[in-house]
């Protein structure tokens, strides 16, 4: 299934390594005929770090989207009653983010947006970006993986010998994930 006509939940949260990797891939989903409905969480919508501004973010986003963004628990929340969306990707999704996700921990935007499209039985994609997916974070990752709904975008370790516990995803494997979730199918989810 393509994308075409599909309304997509796009959360960023606060792996601001790789904004660069996933805005882009926003842009491209509206030039294949996705409709974006994009989300921050608090972090990301609020910290300025050494990757780039806040409000440089903001703006490239708004631009690209024609949307403003989704940036409180009280705006992410009828997403799910109102059927706003079709697929929610949470690209990058953060160490902080996964463990939100795996217990269940609503309290910010990202989290309420993930939870209010679960209430419809439709399907999540992480994008996950995190230097400690290999360490305390694997047991919540391993509980995704194995919830229903939840998709992950193919993953590998970042850097293994400067950062042994990392793990990003192929961003160039997004769409094709989206794609595959919309079907219900996961990709491989591990890189070789």
């Amino acid at each position: 299934m393509d994308v075409k006509g599909k309304k997509i939940g796009y959360v960023l949260t606060g792996s601001f390594c790789t904004f660069h990797k996933t805005i882009p891939k926003i842009k491209e989903l509206i030039d294949l005929g996705a409709e974006i409905i994009p989300v921050m969480s608090f972090n990301s919508y609020k910290l300025d770090t050494k990757f780039g501004k806040a409000e440089d973010f903001i703006n490239e986003i708004e631009k690209i989207t024609g949307k403003k963004i989704i940036h409180s628990i009280q705006d992410a929340e009828p997403i799910g009653p109102k059927k706003l969306t079709d697929i929610m990707v949470i690209a990058p999704c953060s160490g902080n983010t996964i463990s939100k996700l795996a217990y269940d921990i609503i309290d910010t935007p990202a989290t309420m947006a993930a939870k209010s499209h679960l209430r419809n039985n439709l399907p999540i994609v992480i994008a996950i970006s995190t230097n400690n997916a290999l360490g305390a974070n694997a047991e919540n990752i391993g509980k995704l993986l194995n919830r229903k709904n939840y998709y992950f975008v193919p993953f590998g370790q970042d850097n293994p010998i400067t950062k042994p516990r990392s793990i990003v995803a192929n961003f160039d494997m997004l769409i094709k994930t989206i794609e595959y979730a919309l079907d219900g199918e996961q990709i491989n989810p591990m890189l070789i």
